[in-house]
């Protein structure tokens, strides 16, 4: 038992150390605390289960239980008992945060925060890991097996670390899972008294072990070339070779979440400040489209506390894509072809707004048409390269304001409810949309606010308040960038009643003159998206046009900043400087070249996205009941193979004799019975019987004749139920002369006499047993057990034989067989 205590404490510690790479996704060390606390109550819990001597799967059970206690403590959610027992509603909370857990895993990039959602995921992991690690280890003394789950930790990081992932933890993990090997080797060892060499010559107590020191260098020659060779590979860089070199490129630009230019966070912040350190060319895009509009990768239509964030993305294969309509649009065909760099690495690719078309995308891309964003959870943009094509809507003031409200139940309602309540913003709302009457003017009035007239200007840098309200902030000081103007109006528009959200995605950057534009991390850019009624979302950019490189503007969103004499009048005016405005900032197009309506759904609204975890649920549970059915369902096929069809206890057969009808040919037939047949059933029913005798937990003893254990059954078990004793006794006589006499009982009704010793067992027994008895036959689990033990058995039998064989080809026998001769 000390071995075992020891070998499981380091089973305990090896899953920690093995979860060291994870250490390269998170900002902070929260993980590890609440990992170390899980993992040493599933550890404590094992220890005990094995000190009162509990079989296997009852400590396999109990960690379970005890890492449910562990996430309960460390993950409340408000109901539970003493502050550690779980009740319902505490599984209703894990499940909201493995909700939240895939929201943030698509929000952030390395390294993460510490949030709730992808602590509890975290935790949950290693703590689970950790009671497979110590059943594999210490329960089946199998530790090499459990290098499995525990590279299952290695992977994470792999696969969410794009760039690179550091060497120092994972070599912390190879010396966990070494420590385990070793511990339990020197573990058998003791156990089994003494060394050897591999040719059978004794090794004394000071000696080392050949065999030993063998393995100790073999393990440490791996590990070290597992760890220095994939730094060495030209292109893994970001590794130890480049830190110890001092090599590296700067970027970053300061924000949490964010491992760099490439990795772009789509949470709209309502305050924060962006810090871009360098310049980095991150999409190229060509198209044929005089004047585009910005190109587009993701949505944020999830109001919290803190700001927008992104939706969960669900929809069909991206070569599956849906034709666009809108009532009072007009609307156009172009092409575009984008060229990803290695610089942007994210699940989503840019396009401009309602693709028709795609091309040069596998089966891992499927598009959204709620969202309307070109999305994978296998794949990531980083330098591929596309094309598609794409429609672009025009619009008209007018046609906007003859947009009736939404109703009350309409799923984009439903899906874009109002922010919570806020007074300051309550009372500017009021004001912006006094005596307004259409969607459309209530959605210019709050746009027209954030005017330079009414002190609004453009800056990476925020400031602080004191209102205890980010918004209320920002909107009292007026100082900020994209994604605080487009979070804020976004917070206004849906204040007044009408959805919106946050879109992200790319201004227009520097343009070669042949439609080729280069996008930089400079040119990042966030807009509002309002809905209007059966005409779809429709693009709103408040930021200053003076802030925004490439900033482009319509003629029913225009740029409030410019100059009196250039801005739009009524009709189809020319925008600032003198270019009509539905044609972008440099279109030299009329009105057909009006910019993009952003994410029109056909006029349709979309459809409910339900939470997924009850579905999953209920699969379990299905799955479950049918495990759970299986020893009733082959009791039932047992019982009725054994009955077979129909007909006599014997079946009769025909032969030449001397007496019956004479056939035509002359000859005399003698029906006589089947003397295989009636053994057969014979057999068939006394097996039957005592499977019946297991399920009523009736004692059944092997060693006893079929006659002694009808008479016992008689004299014990039958005494009050006349027809069963005849019953019993007929079935022990039938099983008897099948075995031991020359010609068997033929004749009888074997089947009725089971069923009256089976009535007469189930009446006599409590309900606990028959409810077992036919849920979870008794006999059919025996029957399992004994199975399984014995094809165990062969398969270690079988595993010594090869062995055996193996050895006689073993390079140190055969050379130490030469040096004989």
């Amino acid at each position: 038992m000390i071995a075992h205590r020891n070998l499981g404490f380091v089973a305990a510690a090896a899953t920690l150390l093995a979860a060291a790479p994870l250490s390269a996704i998170f900002e902070r060390w929260t993980w590890l605390i609440q990992a170390t606390i899980a993992v040493a109550v599933v550890a404590a819990v094992a220890a005990l289960a094995r000190l009162a001597r509990v079989p296997l799967w009852g400590q396999a059970l109990g960690m379970l239980a005890g890492l449910t206690l562990a996430l309960t403590w460390l993950f409340p959610g408000g109901t539970e008992l003493l502050g550690i027992v779980p009740t319902p509603s505490t599984f209703t909370h894990f499940g909201e945060l493995l909700d939240g857990s895939l929201e943030d895993m698509r929000s952030y990039g390395v390294k993460v925060p510490d949030t709730d959602p992808l602590l509890f995921v975290t935790v949950l992991g290693i703590g689970g890991v950790a009671v497979v690690v110590d059943v594999l280890a210490v329960g089946l003394r199998r530790p090499a097996l459990a290098g499995l789950p525990m590279l299952a930790i290695y992977s994470v990081p792999v696969a969410v670390y794009v760039d690179s992932v550091p060497a120092v933890p994972f070599v912390v993990g190879a010396a966990g899972f070494l420590w385990l090997l070793v511990t339990d080797n020197v573990d058998r060892v003791r156990r089994f008294g003494r060394r050897f060499t591999g040719d059978g010559r004794d090794v004394d107590v000071w000696e080392a072990s050949p065999l030993a020191a063998a393995g100790r260098r073999l393990a440490a020659v791996g590990v070290a070339l597992a760890v220095v060779l994939p730094l060495a590979v030209p292109g893994m860089t970001g590794g130890l070779l480049d830190t110890l070199g001092g090599s590296g490129n700067g970027s970053g630009n300061g924000r949490p979440g964010q491992g760099g230019t490439g990795r772009i966070d789509l949470f709209a912040a309502l305050s924060g400040q962006l810090n871009q350190s360098e310049v980095a060319d991150l999409v190229k895009v060509t198209t044929n489209e005089p004047s585009p509009f910005y190109l587009r990768f993701g949505v944020a239509d999830k109001l919290t506390s803190t700001g927008f964030r992104e939706g969960i993305p669900t929809g069909r294969p991206v070569s599956d894509l849906p034709a666009p309509s809108a009532r009072g649009v007009e609307q156009r065909t172009y092409r575009a072809t984008v060229e990803v760099t290695k610089n942007l690495t994210m699940p989503l690719l840019p396009v401009y707004t309602e693709p028709v078309r795609a091309e040069d995308l596998n089966g891992n891309w499927a598009y959204d048409p709620s969202l309307q964003v070109v999305f994978s959870h296998r794949d990531n943009s980083r330098e591929k390269r596309y094309a598609f094509d794409y429609v672009r809507s025009t619009y008209t003031p007018a046609a906007l304001r003859r947009s009736e409200p939404l109703p009350a139940d309409h799923a984009v309602r439903r899906l874009h409810p109002a922010p919570p309540p806020v007074p300051e913003v309550e009372e500017l709302v009021s004001t912006l949309v006094r005596g307004k009457d259409t969607e459309y003017d209530k959605v210019r009035a709050i746009y027209d606010h954030f005017s330079a007239d009414n002190g609004f200007t453009y800056s990476l840098s925020t400031k602080g308040g004191t209102s205890g309200q980010e918004i209320v902030d920002f909107l009292d000081n007026k100082v900020g960038f994209c994604q605080q103007y487009a979070a804020a109006m976004t917070w206004l528009v849906r204040a007044a009643g009408v959805p919106a959200r946050v879109a992200f995605g790319f201004a227009n950057g520097s343009n070669s003159g042949d439609g080729t534009y280069t996008l930089t991390n400079r040119n990042l850019h966030a807009w509002t998206e309002v809905y209007f009624n059966e005409v779809g979302w429709v693009p709103f950019d408040p930021t200053p046009a003076y802030g925004v490189q490439g900033s482009t503007r319509s003629a029913w969103a225009p740029d409030i900043d410019a100059p009196e004499e250039e801005t739009p009048t009524s009709g189809p005016s020319s925008a600032p400087g003198g270019v009509d405005p539905s044609a972008g900032p440099t279109g030299p197009e009329g009105p057909e070249e009006d910019i993009d309506s952003g994410l029109a759904i056909n006029g349709a609204a979309p459809t409910d996205q339900g939470p997924v975890w009850p579905w999953y649920a209920a699969a379990a549970v299905l799955a479950l009941l049918a495990l759970l059915a299986l020893p009733a369902l082959r009791r039932t096929a047992l019982r009725r193979k054994r009955s077979g069809p129909a007909k006599p206890a014997a079946a009769l057969a025909a032969r030449p004799g001397a007496a019956g009808d004479a056939p035509a040919d002359g000859r005399r037939m003698v029906v006589v019975a089947d003397a295989e047949q009636a053994r057969a059933d014979a057999h068939a029913a006394w097996d039957e019987l005592l499977d019946t005798l297991v399920d009523y937990r009736v004692r059944v003893d092997r060693t006893e004749t079929p006659r002694a254990t009808a008479d016992r059954l008689a004299r014990d078990s039958l005494t009050a139920d006349a027809g069963a004793t005849t019953a019993v006794r007929l079935l022990g006589r039938a099983e008897e002369r099948a075995r031991y006499a020359r010609d068997p009982l033929t004749g009888e009704q074997l089947l009725p006499a089971l069923r009256a010793v089976r009535a007469a067992l189930a009446a006599q027994t409590d309900r606990r047993t028959r409810l077992v008895a036919a849920v979870l036959p008794p006999s059919v689990l025996l029957r399992w057990r004994t199975g399984t033990a014995e094809a165990s058995s062969r398969l270690v039998a079988a595993g010594g034989r090869a062995r055996h064989r193996l050895l006689r080809w073993s390079p140190r026998r055969l050379m130490a067989g030469r040096m004989a001769r």
